[in-house]
């Protein structure tokens, strides 16, 4: 009896040791890393932005123990999104969990003055390639309390920027 209640444990701890070849683990450097990272955890509190379509309030948040930022947009309405910030290697990714249903994975590889890039790498859930999804966004650190993001949307291939959001802290 005792043997069948270790056989889970057995299994779990098993599968856990197990090398799978899709896992790749990287040599990340802290002096590129660090500024990526920092850059959006500076950010953490509540912003207020002026859109193409009004206000909108966006909260950033330490969550994970510290590894990752939280971006709610619009939180609490039924246009609520969230962006997850996390290193990856050397570089920041970002999850855009879209209202349009698709996830947007994106990478940010540096800092570039006061800007930080990021570039779509793949989209999950996207259900036809002709199906809106957000290709890019750009990170303007204008000051301390006053961002910039710039969004761009695909749609069938063609690229257009969706709008810039001017993000100011709510002091």
């Amino acid at each position: 009896m005792k043997t069948l209640l270790l056989l889970p444990a057995l299994i779990l701890g098993a599968a856990c040791a197990s090398t799978d070849e899709s896992l790749t683990v990287v040599e990340a450097d802290d002096a590129l890393r660090a500024p990526l990272f920092d850059a959006v955890a500076a950010l953490e509190g509540r912003w207020v932005s002026t859109t193409p379509h009004g206000e909108m309030v966006h909260v950033f948040e330490m969550t994970s123990a510290g590894s990752a930022i939280r971006e709610i947009m619009a939180p609490g309405t039924e246009h609520e999104m969230t962006n997850m910030y996390t290193l990856d290697g050397n570089s920041l990714s970002m999850t855009h969990y879209c209202g349009a249903g698709n996830q947007p994975f994106m990478r940010a590889r540096g800092l570039d003055g006061d800007r930080l890039e990021f570039e779509a790498v793949s989209v999950r859930d996207l259900k036809d390639p002709d199906e809106h999804y957000m290709g890019a966004m750009t990170l303007v650190f204008v000051s301390a309390d006053h961002v910039q993001q710039h969004w761009t949307s695909i749609i069938g291939g063609d690229v257009s920027e969706m709008g810039v959001f001017e993000l100011r802290r709510d002091l």
